[in-house]
């Protein structure tokens, strides 16, 4: 288990919110800064302050992406067409770790992207084991064999913890879907309010 696994709690009581809106999450208790003075613990943000906030979670909420690597989707989000907020949040949701844990297949981002590391995920009918693959309209996403097979994955389906948005159709007897479209950041059913419009600002600076 990396680093970043054991410790993916911690954003949420840095930023004060709860990023993934689990149960378990520290701040649906504690939704302050962690520390002696955190319940007190006052000072105006800057905008700055306010950018970085609001990249930190974005970045969060898709499994700490490494920097370099977020920075490279947002400059494909600059390239394409379209508004770069958008763009930024439809490049994060197609990723095929997204997809999967959109699906319900794995409880956190986390374990989605291990089950697409470990080989348990198939798009197209081949095995892909890249986290970071885009997913493309009409894409069919499933299970395979062995992993179809697996407990946990079998409660987290019955489980249901979020809802499956409307770009992708679950089926959830074969375990598979199909990526429907990308989505638009309305869309998009995050557990808290994200503001990618501050993301763009802050890599504008």
């Amino acid at each position: 288990m990396t680093k970043i696994v054991k410790s993916k709690y911690k954003i949420s009581r840095r930023l004060g919110v709860s990023v993934w809106g689990r149960d378990k999450d520290p701040a649906t208790k504690k939704n302050y800064r962690p520390g002696q003075h955190g319940p007190t613990f006052m000072r105006k943000v800057s905008d700055y302050g306010r950018q970085l906030n609001a990249k930190q979670l974005l970045k969060g909420f898709y499994g700490r992406i490494r920097e370099k690597q977020f920075r490279k989707i947002f400059s494909e989000a600059v390239r394409s067409k379209g508004d770069t907020g958008e763009n930024l949040v439809g490049f994060l949701e197609s990723r095929l770790d997204s997809v999967v844990y959109r699906l319900n297949f794995a409880s956190t981002i986390f374990a989605a992207r291990q089950l697409v590391s470990h080989k348990h995920i198939k798009v197209n009918g081949k095995v892909t084991n890249i986290a970071s693959y885009y997913v493309k309209e009409g894409d069919i996403i499933e299970l395979s064999d062995k992993a179809k097979a697996f407990d946990i994955i079998q409660a987290a389906i019955e489980v249901m913890e979020r809802p499956v948005p409307e770009y992708l159709e679950l089926d959830p007897v074969h375990k598979k879907a199909k990526f429907i479209r990308v989505p638009k950041i309305a869309e998009v059913p995050y557990a808290s309010v994200m503001e990618p419009q501050l993301v763009v600002e802050f890599y504008s600076r």
